[in-house]
């Protein structure tokens, strides 16, 4: 079996690496060729991922942005075999999913939209890590529902870099969970750090939940930027909704008002141990 890989940053390198691990032969490329190199130093793949061993690959992971996965397919679509499975990482799914349809339908190549569930606050090839995966989620986005053979293909590989379940959802669908999952962690960790108390006083009074809750301030301000305006809608109105329930505890506290304080606490444990229990 070989893996192509395009993007050797943290979810790239990772998946090179566990699939090494699992002892698949790996072909690898970043925009970086210092990186291209020094994953090849690494074996972490095996040989460059150039255009003429596109049609050798058995899948092609896409762990790049969003814009850049749909300009890889505009770009290299040709160039696929029409056994070759494409599978982007990209933290949204609409706007790359509708391309990969498109663009898999006029060249030919499978396409499934994907995004593996783990990472780290720190990127790059230097932090990517073999284990990265293990026992975590993949979500798929069908192109095609009824295509359950590349659906199985897909899912074998994928199982094989570690991961311990696949998932199915529709882009819309993630789009909408992952505004609030992911993406509102990030803006509200981001926004939480800009406190005067931070800046002067730092970290010298503090335990586990400051450090949890400020752990992805620390992002790629890039990349996330793409990934917030790709999703505005649904990340709009998970904002707001913070904002609004905000304005309840500042109000309740500047009336004094302990009562009402109490209530919003108390709702908020409750929602939690509802959210936990539909879970289990």
């Amino acid at each position: 079996m070989k893996i192509g890989i395009v993007g050797l940053g943290l979810i790239g390198g990772s998946l090179a690496k566990a699939y090494k691990r699992a002892q698949k032969q790996v072909l690898g490329f970043d925009k970086n060729h210092l990186t291209t190199e020094l994953a090849i130093m690494a074996k972490a793949i095996d040989q460059e991922l150039t255009n003429e061993r596109l049609k050798i690959c058995n899948v092609i992971f896409l762990a790049i942005s969003p814009n850049q996965a749909v300009k890889w397919m505009e770009e290299h679509g040709k160039e696929l075999s029409s056994d070759t499975i494409v599978i982007d990482c990209c933290g949204t799914k609409r706007r790359v999913c509708e391309a990969g349809v498109r663009l898999s339908a006029k060249y030919g190549f499978l396409y499934v939209g994907g995004h593996p569930m783990a990472g780290l606050q720190y990127g790059g090839f230097k932090n990517s890590r073999e284990t990265l995966f293990d026992g975590a989620l993949f979500a798929l986005v069908p192109s095609d529902p009824n295509d359950l053979s590349t659906l199985q293909k897909a899912k074998e590989i994928i199982l094989l870099a570690g991961f311990s379940k696949v998932t199915y959802t529709t882009a819309e669908n993630h789009d909408k969970i992952i505004a609030f999952t992911s993406q509102m962690a990030h803006v509200v960790s981001n926004a939480f750090i800009k406190s005067e108390t931070a800046r002067e006083e730092g970290t010298k009074i503090s335990a586990g939940s400051y450090r949890d809750f400020t752990r992805v301030a620390y992002l790629d301000a890039g990349m996330w930027t793409e990934l917030f305006l790709e999703n505005k809608d649904y990340l709009k109105k998970e904002i707001d909704c913070l904002c609004r329930e905000l304005e309840k505890y500042s109000k309740a506290l500047e009336e004094n008002d302990s009562e009402e304080l109490q209530k919003l606490l108390e709702e908020g444990k409750e929602r939690k141990m509802e959210v936990d229990h539909r879970c289990d």
